[in-house]
C-alpha cells in the first residue's frame, strides 16, 4: 500500500523520519485529547516546510501516540453516514494562501497542508470539515496572480483539464491525485473531514478538448453530464467526503429571480441522478452534499440528495439558533445551517460579531446531538487585512507581497496583532466545545 504522505515528503526532497515538533508544543491549545495550534498568525505556519507540518500534525494527533514514520493507514474520522448533518464546514481559500512568486501562483495544496495544525479538530459529537475553495483550473489566468482589481474569478472553472496550477505542485514527481490523497491523510490524522467547492452554472464551466478550443458546458449534453460526474467521483476517490455546491438553491429553476450565477442550471431530477451517481460510483455512503442557500423548502433539498444548506438560521440570535436546533432535532439526514460568513462576505463585520456567530454555531442547542451544521470562512479563524475580504479573494487573485516572495504575501494577507488575539479567542470557543 502506498503511503502518500511519505511519497510527498520524498518528492519534496525530505526524509520520512518524523520528530516531535517543539514549535508546535509551545503553541498548543488543548481540549481533552484534542490539540491544535492557536494564538497565531497564518504566516507563522505558512513559512514552515511541509515536513514541519507533518511533524506538527503527528505531534498533536489525538491518539497521543507519536509516529516516527507516518502511518500507512489513516481512516477518516467516523461520525456515521450522516456526519454532514451536524458538521462545521470551514472553507479555506487555498488559492489565496498559495505561494506567490512574482506574478505566479502555485502550490496551494502545500499551503493547505501547512495550515492544518491551526484548524480545530472535530468534537466528540460532530465533525469539523475543511472545504477547499479551488480544485479545478479557473478559466482565466490560472497559475497567475493579477492586480488587486483585475478579475480572476474562482467561480469560472475548466473540466477535463486536470487540476489548478494555483493548487497542485507540478514541479515534483507526484501526480495531482496523490497530492490530494496526502492532504486528506494529513487532515484525517488531525481529526478533520475534507471537501471542496464546485460550481454548476453552465456558462461558468468550460470543457477542455485536446487540440481544440474549449467549449461551454451544456447540461443537455450527455457527455458533459458524464464528465461532471466522473470529475467529482475521481476527487472523492482521493479522500474528500464533502462537496459544497455553489448556487444549489436554484437547481431546477427554483427562485430564479434571485439567481446570481451565469448560465443554465441542471434540472431537479438531473441533479438527483448526478448526486446519486457520485455516491454510487465512489462507493462512499458517508458523502455530504452542502448546498449554497438550499434552505426554506427543506423537503425539496432533502429529496434532491443534499445534506445541508446555508443561510436559513439567523446566526446573531443565539436563542433562535437553539429554537431551530430543537425544532429540527429529529431530522437526521438534512438540516439547514448557521452561517458565520459565506463566500460573498465583503468584510466590515466586527470581531465581536464574528465571535458571537461562532458561539451560536458551536453551543446553541440543548444536546450536542441536536446541533445544527454551520459554515465558516478562512476569515472567521484568521482575519484578513482590512482592505480585502473573502468575496474579493474569490473574484480576484492579488499578491500582497512587497518583495515578490511568498512570505511577504502571507505576512500582508492577514491582520497582525489584533488578528492573533482574535484567533486566540476563536481557539477558546472551540476548546470549550470539542469535548461536548
Amino acid at each position: 500500500m502506498t503511503n502518500f504522505v511519505n511519497k510527498l515528503l520524498i518528492a519534496l526532497n525530505e526524509n520520512i523520519d518524523l520528530k516531535p515538533d517543539e514549535w508546535t508544543n509551545q503553541r498548543i491549545t488543548t481540549s481533552g485529547m484534542k490539540k491544535w495550534v492557536s494564538n497565531i498568525l497564518p504566516s507563522e505556519l505558512l513559512q514552515r516546510s511541509v515536513k514541519d507540518a507533518v511533524n506538527s500534525l503527528v505531534t498533536i494527533n489525538e491518539s497521543g501516540n507519536f509516529y516516527e514514520r507516518f502511518p500507512d493507514i489513516i481512516n477518516t474520522p467516523d461520525y456515521g453516514d450522516s456526519w454532514g448533518r451536524h458538521a462545521n464546514y470551514i472553507e479555506i481559500n487555498n488559492r489565496a494562501i498559495a505561494e506567490m512568486y512574482g506574478d505566479r501562483t502555485k502550490n496551494g495544496i502545500l499551503s493547505s497542508i501547512k495550515i492544518l495544525p491551526a484548524i480545530p479538530p472535530s468534537a466528540k459529537s460532530w465533525a469539523n470539515c475543511v472545504i477547499l475553495s479551488q480544485i479545478f483550473p479557473n478559466i482565466y489566468g490560472d497559475g497567475y496572480n493579477k492586480g488587486v482589481f483585475e478579475e480572476n474569478s474562482i467561480y469560472g472553472v475548466k473540466l477535463n483539464a486536470s487540476y489548478s496550477k494555483n493548487i497542485i505542485d507540478y514541479d515534483i514527481n507526484m501526480p495531482p491525485e496523490e497530492q490530494f490523497k496526502a492532504f486528506n491523510d494529513l487532515a484525517h490524522i488531525h481529526g478533520l473531514k475534507t471537501g471542496f467547492r464546485t460550481v454548476i452554472s453552465a456558462d461558468q464551466i468550460k470543457v477542455a478538448k485536446p487540440y481544440e478550443q474549449d467549449v461551454t458546458f451544456d447540461w443537455n449534453n450527455p457527455e458533459h453530464q458524464e464528465l461532471f460526474i466522473e470529475e467529482h467521483v475521481n476527487l472523492i476517490n482521493t479522500g474528500f467526503e464533502a462537496i459544497f455546491i455553489d448556487s444549489a438553491k436554484h437547481i431546477g429553476g427554483y427562485d430564479m429571480e434571485n439567481y446570481a450565477g451565469v448560465g443554465a442550471l441542471p434540472a431537479y431530477e438531473q441533479m438527483q441522478y448526478i448526486l446519486h451517481e457520485i455516491r454510487k460510483r465512489s462507493g462512499r455512503t458517508t458523502l455530504s452534499f452542502a448546498g449554497e442557500k438550499s434552505t426554506g423548502d427543506f423537503e425539496r433539498y432533502k429529496n434532491l440528495g443534499l445534506t445541508t444548506g446555508t443561510a436559513f438560521v439567523p446566526p446573531d440570535d443565539y436563542e433562535n439558533v437553539k429554537y431551530w436546533s430543537e425544532k429540527l432535532k429529529y431530522e437526521r439526514d438534512y438540516a439547514p445551517g448557521v452561517e458565520v460568513s459565506n463566500d460573498n462576505d465583503e468584510g466590515g463585520r466586527s470581531y465581536e460579531d464574528r465571535l458571537n456567530r461562532i458561539n451560536s454555531s458551536l453551543f446553541a442547542y440543548e444536546y450536542p446531538s441536536d446541533k445544527l451544521p454551520s459554515f465558516m470562512q478562512m476569515e472567521d479563524l484568521f482575519p484578513l487585512r482590512y482592505d480585502t475580504n473573502t468575496h474579493h479573494l474569490m473574484m480576484t487573485n492579488p499578491s500582497y507581497s512587497t518583495d515578490g516572495t511568498p512570505l511577504s504575501h502571507w505576512e500582508n494577507l492577514f491582520t497582525k496583532d489584533d488578528g492573533r488575539a482574535y484567533n486566540a479567542k476563536v481557539g477558546e470557543l472551540f476548546a470549550n466545545a470539542l469535548n461536548l
